[in-house]
């Protein structure tokens, strides 16, 4: 009887724990403070920000007041992740969520929005656009500052349809945090600079 209840007790521990977990989104301003650690300094206080609802749901958590959009970090997910991009890139960006959410895979993804840009369905930027993206370990973050202790950047500047010969760049690295060109001669060519380690 006694295992028993000692069981049924360590069950409605685990039970809450793991639903407390999984439910568990930060406030808006430190979803808010984490997703623009990518940002240039000068940009943070204008960047748009989506962020996580109480049901894991994308949502806007602040309308943004210059060219940059920042995407907060997925609480489902491993691990720290946060990006901020040009709003240029909108169009590119929310197509990949959407199709994201009816479960296609990498591969899929592309081929559609490779297709959907040839017929003119919607557009990718025709100058260089920047994307900053900041990661690291949930162990080395701070839920109650939004600060990220071993947080590293990388950039991605997309340049639709450029080339190797067109950029002079590489196809591959050969140099930790080197520039490199990525999907060269593709609507999502983009230039590829980090990670620096």
């Amino acid at each position: 009887m006694k295992n028993t209840i000692l069981l049924a007790a360590l069950f409605s521990v685990c039970f809450v724990t793991s639903q407390e977990k999984s439910s568990e989104v930060l406030p808006s301003e430190i979803q808010v403070k984490t997703a623009t650690l990518p940002a240039p300094e000068a940009d943070k206080d204008g960047a748009m920000v989506y962020g996580y609802d109480s049901s894991g749901n994308l949502t806007v958590l602040r309308e943004g007041s210059n060219n940059l959009v920042c995407i907060g970090d997925d609480p489902a997910k491993e691990g720290i992740s946060v990006a901020c991009y040009s709003k240029a890139l909108e169009p590119f960006m929310k197509r990949g969520r959407e199709l994201t959410a009816e479960g296609k895979n990498t591969k899929e993804k592309r081929e559609i929005q490779g297709a959907e840009v040839a017929a003119g369905k919607w557009q990718m930027p025709l100058v260089p656009s920047m994307l900053y993206i900041y990661y690291g370990s949930d162990e080395a973050y701070d839920r109650n500052t939004g600060e990220l202790a071993d947080g590293q950047f990388r950039y991605v500047i997309y340049t639709p349809f450029a080339t190797v010969e067109s950029t002079g760049l590489p196809s591959k690295p050969h140099a930790k945090g080197m520039p490199w060109l990525m999907d060269p001669g593709t609507f999502r060519a983009h230039i590829m600079v980090g990670p620096f380690n």
